[in-house]
């Protein structure tokens, strides 16, 4: 009798059980679905801001109905609300950055614009700047406080702890782009003496340790790195072995000073998730981790895209001032060196008047020819970013160039040759043929030599380059084109 009571209230112990699983669950459910509509009412399928919610939040600005705005954004990831900054124009931000203060994170302050990002702070007191610093990481804070006036500076410096102080200020110490200034000084460092089961005691009762990282550095007596050593292999191993037994003493190790494209290209090379960052006597003062160099190589190739066009920066944030000011150089500069494609069209003038064609078919040549050079310089710059353009093989690259270029223009000049020869005469489609071939061989050679000049004068390839192979292939076309119209007697 008394198992049969025991067996019953087993049974309504489980479904108790089971009926507070499935409210629960459904709870979930509840509010899983109302965060998938809120999402939904905000971002479209490609997580961007819709247009209606972004209006939305405008009114409520203008409407100076601050618990409205608040209401709107605060379901949006920092990340979303960064992009609602920048969406909006220059004169609704400050409203907004007040409508939504307490969600103003630095996590929010991290994922913005730099141009934007510098517009709200200089709206906001020191202190206020100096609180949003103190929740980011050191490399985070630095890039916060780096692009402040020296002034404004020195206050928020003023308002922050000594620790973060020093610390900041240690870093702002380095060249700009550099290692120094990208490292973070939260890491775990421990002597090589210790066992596996020092270090787990030592990481579970220290509470001030930083809480995100891969791998434990370890240091000699002069604190200098002499190995690291996965969290996955301290937690395989038991606790009597030695961690100089389970260290990898092979590592990669960053100078403080270098330059944070070089840092990028190490991590490429080595797939390193994070590593040492050392001062010049060796010693460790930070690391480098893989999120902050993911961002790193982001940066470096959308710069590089927007030099070799010429278009600064590129930031649609960008003051216009500044817009015009990088522009308007590269467009001058280009109008000088297509008055010498225009000297050369001008020397052939009376060969012109005499076949018309000529004028019809040279632009082909010299179009061609540019577009020619603009498919090797960007290899070319590539290479050089990527440290696989070096001087053992120039001589190397050059030659495969060349043999590309041949290729490419014997092809097209088949191509045009034919159809010139078709639709005007034998003899201008041979002529045209063997200018496309000279040209676009030369557009090869400059593409790759024009940058690696620029690259060898410590200058940017990126910068200038397309400005002198757009030159050198117009040029060529022209004289080419033109000159074997002379030679040939196709013109008197």
């Amino acid at each position: 009798m008394m198992e049969r009571d025991d067996q019953n209230l087993a049974k309504e112990h489980e479904a108790e059980e089971a009926a507070i699983a499935s409210s629960v669950a459904s709870d979930d459910a509840e509010h899983m679905s109302e965060a998938e509509e809120a999402r939904a009412e905000r971002l479209d399928e490609d997580d961007r801001l819709k247009p209606e919610f972004v209006e939305a939040v405008r009114e409520a600005l203008d409407e100076d109905a601050e618990t409205d705005v608040r209401d709107l954004v605060e379901p949006l990831h920092p990340a979303d609300i960064a992009d609602l900054f920048e969406i909006l124009p220059r004169e609704d931000r400050p409203a907004l950055a007040r409508g939504i203060a307490d969600l103003m994170s630095g996590e929010v302050i991290s994922e913005l614009n730099d141009y934007v990002r510098d517009d709200l702070l200089e709206a906001l007191p020191p202190d206020a700047v100096a609180g949003i610093a103190e929740q980011l990481e050191t490399d985070d804070a630095v890039a916060l406080i780096e692009d402040l006036d020296a002034s404004d500076q020195a206050a928020v410096l003023a308002e922050l702890d000594p620790e973060d102080r020093a610390a900041i200020e240690s870093a702002l110490s380095f060249p700009e782009e550099s290692a120094g200034r990208l490292m973070q000084r939260d890491l775990v460092a421990v002597p090589e003496h210790i066992t596996i089961g020092d270090l787990i005691d030592y990481m579970r009762d220290n509470a001030d340790l930083t809480t995100e990282f891969w791998e434990v550095f370890v240091v000699d007596p002069a604190h200098r790195p002499v190995g690291t050593c996965q969290l996955s292999w301290i937690l395989r191993t038991p606790r009597s072995v030695p961690i100089a037994d389970v260290m990898k003493r092979d590592q990669t190790l960053i100078p403080a000073d270098l330059d944070q494209e070089e840092v990028a290209l190490r991590f490429q090379k080595y797939a390193l998730i994070s590593a040492a960052v050392v001062d010049k006597g060796g010693r460790l003062i930070g690391q480098i981790t893989a999120d902050d160099v993911a961002h790193i190589i982001q940066e470096e190739a959308g710069e590089d895209t927007l030099l070799l066009s010429g278009a600064g920066e590129g930031d649609i944030n960008e003051p216009i001032r500044t817009s015009y000011s990088q522009r308007v150089r590269w467009l001058v500069a280009n109008l000088g060196t297509a008055l010498v494609a225009s000297l050369i069209i001008a020397a052939f003038g009376a060969a012109i008047e005499q076949l018309v064609a000529l004028a019809i078919l040279m632009p082909i040549v010299a179009s061609i020819g540019g577009n020619a050079g603009t498919q090797t310089m960007a290899v070319s710059v590539r290479a050089l970013a990527m440290n696989q353009l070096t001087q053992s093989n120039t001589r190397r690259v050059i030659w495969r160039e060349m043999r590309v270029a041949l290729l490419n223009g014997l092809t097209v000049a088949a191509l045009i040759g034919t159809a010139t020869a078709l639709i005007f005469t034998p003899m201008l489609g041979g002529v045209i043929a063997a200018a496309v071939v000279i040209n676009i061989i030369t557009a090869g050679l400059a593409g790759v030599m024009v940058p690696v000049i620029f690259d060898r004068l410590d200058q940017d390839p990126a910068v200038a380059s397309s400005v002198f192979v757009t030159m050198i292939t117009d040029s060529m076309g022209f004289f080419a084109f033109l000159g074997l119209a002379v030679a040939s007697g196709l013109v008197g």
